[in-house]
Formats: C-alpha cells, structure tokens, sequence
C-alpha cells in the first residue's frame, strides 16, 4: 500500500513541474516559474505572486496590485492604465509607446528587440505583467 501511495505522490509531484513554465533571464538563468494556474514562483519555489483567472494580479499576500483587462490593458491597484499587450505581443506604456514585446515563441525583448528573458508557453500577458510593469523580485 505504502508503495502505490509513494508513486502516486511522486507522478502528482511531476505533474505539478510539468505545469509550471520557467521564467529565464536573457542567459537562460531561471528567474522564476509561472504555474498554469497563475502561481508566479521565484527560483527557489517561493510563491511571489498570482494572477487569477479574472484577470486580478496579487502579490504574495494576496494583495490585489494590478489587473489585465480584456481588451489588453494593464493597471495598477487604483485601476490606472500602466500599459496595454497587443494581440501581436507588442507591449506599451501609459502613453501608447513601445516599452517592449513577448514574441510567439516566449522571447522577451526591450524596445531595441534585444532580449531580455524568455517565457516559453506563457500568455503573452503574463509575461508583460512579469518583465514590464509588476516587480516579482
């Protein structure tokens, strides 16, 4: 019984890595992980954040710190613009100017497309929120 019970935990366990995409720095050093369910992790596994199914970015208290809008807008906690995600990855600040963009692959690049991290496998609005506007450090 024991042993059932020991490869069950061990194949949830995988399964649970396997729904985590990782959030690497422009060298490929892993930043953090996001979950499939929203979960921001920092390296070592500790939850720093989440974004909830509606849109709500919390930190790691479940503070509300931001939301992502439908239409692709970011803001804040006061429900301020910060920003806006175009469906082509184009990320802009406030004011409309290009700050940067996540390409279909998961490349994150500034402005001048030099790249500046990469997340694979993560809605392009996530990774805006996670590069861009809200420090999950």
């Amino acid at each position: 019984m024991f042993k059932y019970l020991f490869i069950s935990i061990v194949f949830l366990s995988s399964i649970n890595q396997a729904c985590s995409q990782v959030i690497e720095t422009s060298t490929r050093s892993t930043k953090g992980y996001i979950k499939s369910s929203g979960i921001i992790e920092d390296s070592q596994h500790s939850t720093v954040g989440y974004i909830k199914s509606d849109g709500t970015i919390e930190n790691s208290s479940h503070q509300t710190i931001g939301y992502i809008k439908n239409n692709g807008a970011i803001e804040n906690s006061s429900r301020s613009t910060v920003g806006y995600v175009k469906e082509d990855g184009t990320v802009e600040n406030s004011s409309r100017r290009t700050i940067g963009y996540v390409t279909d692959e998961g490349r994150v690049e500034d402005s001048s497309h030099s790249t500046i991290g990469f997340a694979s496998g993560v809605k392009k609005e996530w990774a805006a929120v996670v590069y861009f506007f809200f420090n999950f450090n």
